[in-house]
């Protein structure tokens, strides 16, 4: 099947979900990002308040008990959960068993942003998944992304409330393939993932790709170079989760994700120049965005 083109066309014909003047913030639904680490404190901030800018109405934030509080001070619209950690700074493998009630209560859930590859959080990763059911949508990013490679079936029971986010060098962990094998055929490989799997995935890059369990696949070539930098990849799965808990079906939270993702990317580069800008200032722009796609 060939892709279609993400565009502003594609938006309008797959809308959000609508919000309601008088909805409050429970129906804008519940995101649960969990993550970071004592090398990263502020890992999260950059995810959690994607996810509000999204237009999701809660946030719960979890990470290493040492983070935890400065974290909730810069993120003061967040609650914030302490984790026990390891000797090394990451998360402890038993705060899956802390974090069963948020997982029982979010809508969506971001998995990943700010730690790091190892067998244990293999192992966190693997406990969390099969602490949440359907039809929590989860986003799994970076390290926790990672770990989905020998997680297979677990996550092809979920039903498609999954979404991967790899960089081409993550998707060569997935897939066993090399990343010039990748760079030629993102498009075949990205939706073969997205099959075997039963997942949605975004293939990041100058040209994205989202896929869909189902077959469906959308090109986006609306990125800029600016933003491949620190964080960026954080600010997309944050997005995708407030989305995602809005209402948003997987396939389209990442979709939209993604076109908001390179359209702020691409208003800074040209009020800001093409390289500098960081990841924490494509936040206020999301807002304004989610209008842009409707607008006459």
């Amino acid at each position: 099947m060939m892709p279609e083109t993400l565009d502003t066309a594609w938006l309008k014909a797959n809308p959000l979900p609508v919000v309601d003047s008088d909805s409050d913030k429970n129906e804008r639904g519940r995101v649960l990002v969990v993550g970071g680490a004592e090398f990263v404190p502020g890992a999260l901030r950059l995810t959690g308040e994607a996810a509000l800018r999204a237009g999701a109405g809660k946030l719960q934030m979890a990470t290493v008990r040492s983070a935890a509080m400065s974290l909730g001070v810069l993120v003061p619209e967040a609650a914030v959960i302490a984790l026990p950690a390891q000797e090394d700074g990451e998360i402890a493998v038993g705060a899956a068993a802390v974090l069963k009630p948020q997982l029982a209560r979010c809508d969506s859930l971001v998995l990943g942003p700010g730690m790091n590859v190892s067998a244990g959080t293999d192992q966190l990763v693997a406990d969390i998944l099969a602490a949440t059911e359907p039809p929590v949508t989860i986003v799994l990013d970076a390290a926790a992304m990672t770990s989905a490679r020998d997680l297979r079936s677990t996550i092809a029971a979920h039903e498609g409330h999954i979404i991967l986010t790899p960089h081409h060098g993550e998707m060569a962990i997935l897939t066993d393939e090399s990343a010039e094998a990748i760079t030629a055929d993102p498009v075949g490989i990205a939706s073969q993932v997205a099959q075997d799997f039963q997942a949605v995935v975004i293939l990041k890059g100058d040209r994205s790709v989202i896929a869909a369990p189902d077959g469906a696949c959308l090109l986006h070539e609306g990125g800029c170079v600016g933003l491949a930098t620190g964080g960026s990849g954080d600010v997309l799965a944050g997005i995708a989760g407030g989305l995602a808990a809005r209402g948003a079906n997987p396939f389209r939270a990442a979709a939209w994700a993604s076109w908001l993702h390179g359209r702020a990317g691409r208003e800074l580069a040209g009020t800001m120049g093409p390289i500098g800008f960081l990841a924490r200032e494509l936040l206020p722009l999301i807002p304004r965005l989610l209008e842009e796609p409707g607008s006459s």
